[in-house]
């Protein structure tokens, strides 16, 4: 509520400080009740107890290069009929009115007013009653001005915009429900989609992704958990939102290949990033020479499509390798031969990358008699303490598969680290639990960071 009187003419400046626009000019109209902004690019969102809206705001006519992001709790629909007898129904919104250091809260309804003189027309309610009103009187408050919209200041103080985040899984577990309550607590919408429902229309000039018989909205930002049951068709779904242009916080290169652990080695070899040493082969006549490459044995044989430790065996002795691989080949599987890191003692890190820092690490250690760390297969974990060559080479790993996510599994082996794996769907409850870190929410800073749309503020060229 204002403290004292105010004085409008017909015409006045005023901003919107929750939308972040510090000076508008608005038409003042006491023959209308409710109080309308020119608004483009109108979209609902959220939940059906929380809706919310969201739209661009170009606030100085004849200017397309100044264009402001809003979003605002929506909390009405409403038929608006204008002075011409035309009815319109409109989103309905609450936001702040600031004028001469006074400042209240007031209902706009979000209109095209692009053929308007205002972009903003003030009605009977945001005026209160104790406001008079002077027909004949322009800018009888304090003058602002556009060349605000140019201020570094303006810039930094923009409020917080909601954003709409797609999260690609199929699973409701502990990742999931976490990154939906981090995204909420933000005030964003994260809408959790199974991957392999999603269908695509492929063409050049609009390409699109279906969900349940219906267009999918447009989303600021995808978060993609594809399973590795799916990793084909799931890149493909990933892949069609990079091509409308949505970030995804994880690309389809990155997760396509990570999962094909071929081309993962050979990516992290061409990268210069430690790793055991490795060999390959679909059907090898001389075994003998594979094991040699390897390092001889004890050595691990890896099926190509393993993970969580499944598909992953341990040879301890020459015969014992000879047989492995004899019945890998019987079974026509593809599958790598490598240097089994005795010094390792069965322990591995676990390095969690977001963006470009290494944001918590924990040591996982295999279940007594098994050489496999990983928890799924009952081993346990506690908080570790990384070196700066293990906190680089993690990165270095992220970075070769352009991942903005990543869980890069190390060895510390007497030479140095090696990397074992880059996971580009890694979970997050045990490193959550073990290391007391919120890896979610520094997940959302990230996304926040590099998506939240900034207002388009150019200076015009002069002719």
């Amino acid at each position: 509520m204002t403290s004292s009187p105010l004085h409008f003419g017909w015409e006045e400046w005023v901003s919107l400080p929750d939308l972040g626009v510090p000076a508008i000019k608005v038409k003042v109209d006491t023959g209308a009740r409710t109080s309308a902004l020119h608004a483009d690019q109108i979209e609902t969102f959220g939940t059906a107890t929380k809706p919310k809206v969201r739209f661009t705001l170009s606030p100085v006519p004849d200017r397309t290069d100044i264009v402001i992001p809003c979003s605002a709790e929506l909390i009405d629909r409403r038929d608006v009929t204008s002075s011409n007898g035309e009815t319109e129904t409109r989103f309905v919104i609450q936001t702040t009115l600031s004028v001469a250091g006074q400042s209240w809260p007031i209902e706009v309804t979000l209109t095209n007013r692009e053929n308007m003189n205002s972009r903003m027309l003030l009605g009977r309610q945001a005026l209160l009653d104790h406001i008079t009103i002077d027909a004949q009187g322009r800018f009888l408050q304090p003058m602002l001005d556009y060349d605000v919209y140019h201020s570094p200041e303006v810039r930094k103080a923009q409020p917080k915009r909601a954003l709409r985040v797609a999260l690609l899984s199929r699973e409701d577990n502990y990742t999931t429900r976490r990154l939906v309550e981090e995204g909420e607590s933000r005030g964003h919408t994260v809408e959790v989609i199974d991957t392999t429902r999603c269908y695509m229309a492929i063409n050049a000039l609009a390409p699109e992704v279906h969900y349940d018989g219906a267009k999918l909205p447009h989303y600021d930002a995808v978060i993609p958990r594809i399973g590795a049951s799916i990793t084909p068709y799931g890149a493909a779904v990933v892949r069609q939102f990079e091509t409308i242009g949505t970030f995804c916080v994880n690309g389809s290169a990155g997760i396509t290949a990570s999962r094909d652990k071929l081309f993962a080695h050979q990516l992290m070899a061409k990268a210069g990033i430690g790793m055991p040493h490795t060999a390959f082969a679909a059907s090898p006549k001389d075994t003998g020479n594979l094991i040699g490459l390897a390092g001889g044995a004890p050595l691990i044989v890896k099926l190509l499509e393993s993970t969580q430790g499944k598909g992953v065996v341990l040879a301890e002795t020459r015969k014992a390798a000879d047989s492995v691989i004899s019945a890998f080949r019987g079974l026509k599987a593809n599958f790598l031969v490598q240097h089994f890191v005795k010094e390792a003692a069965g322990e591995d890190i676990r390095c969690l990358v977001i963006g470009s820092r290494v944001v918590a690490a924990m040591k996982r250690k295999g279940a007594e008699g098994d050489f496999r760390s990983n928890l799924h297969q009952g081993g346990s974990a506690e908080k570790a303490r990384i070196s700066a060559e293990e906190r680089r080479t993690a990165l270095k790993a992220a970075r070769a598969f352009g991942l903005n996510v990543a869980g890069v599994d190390l060895l510390r082996s007497e030479t140095g680290p090696k990397v074992l794996e880059v996971n580009s769907s890694p979970g997050f409850e045990g490193i959550e639990k073990v290391t007391g870190a919120s890896i979610v929410s520094l997940l959302f800073d990230e996304i926040e960071h590099r998506v939240r749309p900034a207002p388009k503020r150019r200076r015009k060229m002069k002719p």
